[in-house]
């Protein structure tokens, strides 16, 4: 069961914090498709504390999307604690703190997974940021900074004795990156030694996968990344199958090419056409995956700035895949 504060899920299904795609409108997408509980993008302590307006307003929370959890990251102890206190004015349902992020941009000032090379002032650190805000404190880490330091059971046991009220443990140390199958087994073993929820993270690509992770490490709930990206429908079959059932609802090309832009449309309601229309490239790859000359229909996409041409191009090709599968 993950229970963390008001919310109370048996085998809940999350959305990971991810840079630069858990914004409010994928956030909503995900929300509307099955996502029991969602976080915010990664934001930056000392942007917060130095006030910049850009990362704040990385924290800001639409009421359809809740529960709701904001996810800050840095490696200065006071700027933590200063910024866990500003993002409890947005009144998220959860505060979880960055212990796992492996790019080197953060690990080299020792955010991120970079705390895990320090347990102690780890476990100091989040205890401060659990005793200043009234909200629950959450973790994301790894199972350790590489092969041969694999620390995750002393570093749940410091984070259930900090006062955390759920960790999620991605797989993989840091030194892998995303590359290479993650260790599941891990949550068993995290599960044996706190009595607080855990969920599982890594490797969750298709719902599927979602069920398996669940009836293999006895997991509280699963936190889906990578997975997410251009199918978020992920979260409704794994629902559906976990249910008991059978996956109900076919995705095809048609679903996919409206969902893209309902999302992109949300984006401009939220943040205006013009960014909204830059920003939503990058989701691109992921709902037109495997479709017939799709190469040629994305290189067009990166160079039109008007959301009547993105939905003028998105519709015409999806007339042309229409012709084209009936060949």
């Amino acid at each position: 069961m993950f229970k963390v504060g008001k919310i109370n899920v048996e085998k809940a299904l999350l959305l990971a914090p991810m840079e630069d795609i858990s914004d409010v409108s994928f956030r909503l997408v995900c929300k509307e498709l099955g996502a029991d509980v969602v976080y915010t993008e990664f934001v930056n302590s000392e942007g917060l504390v130095r006030g910049n307006a850009r990362t704040h307003k990385k924290l800001q929370l639409h009421p359809e999307e809740r529960p709701a959890g904001i996810q800050i990251y840095g490696s200065a102890e006071e700027s933590m604690v200063n910024a866990a206190k500003i993002a409890e004015e947005e009144n998220p349902d959860l505060i979880d703190i960055n212990a796992g992020c492996w790019v080197k941009g953060v690990v080299g000032h020792g955010a991120g997974a970079g705390l895990l090379k320090d347990p102690e002032f780890l476990q100091r650190m989040v205890g401060n940021i659990v005793k200043s805000v009234k909200l629950p404190v959450t973790v994301k880490t790894r199972i350790g900074w590489d092969s041969q330091t694999i620390t995750i059971l002393d570093i749940a046991k410091r984070l259930e004795d900090a006062g955390i009220a759920a960790l999620t443990v991605h797989c993989r140390p840091r030194s892998d990156g995303h590359s290479g199958d993650p260790d599941w087994s891990w949550i068993a073993k995290v599960k044996e030694v706190v009595s607080i929820p855990v969920a599982l993270n890594g490797g969750v690509m298709t719902a599927e996968d979602a069920v398996r992770a669940f009836s293999e490490t006895g997991a509280d709930a699963v936190m889906i990344a990578r997975g997410a990206i251009g199918n978020p429908w992920i979260f409704r079959e794994a629902r559906e199958l976990l249910n008991g059932g059978v996956i109900t609802e076919l995705v095809d090309k048609e679903v996919k090419i409206n969902a893209c832009l309902k999302h992109l449309r949300l984006g401009i309601g939220i943040k205006g056409e013009q960014r909204s229309v830059l920003e939503h490239r990058k989701f691109y790859t992921g709902y037109l995956k495997g479709f017939w000359n799709v190469s040629q229909i994305r290189a067009k996409l990166m160079t039109i700035n008007t959301y009547a041409e993105v939905e003028d191009l998105l519709l015409h090709y999806l007339e042309e895949l229409k012709q084209h599968d009936t060949i």
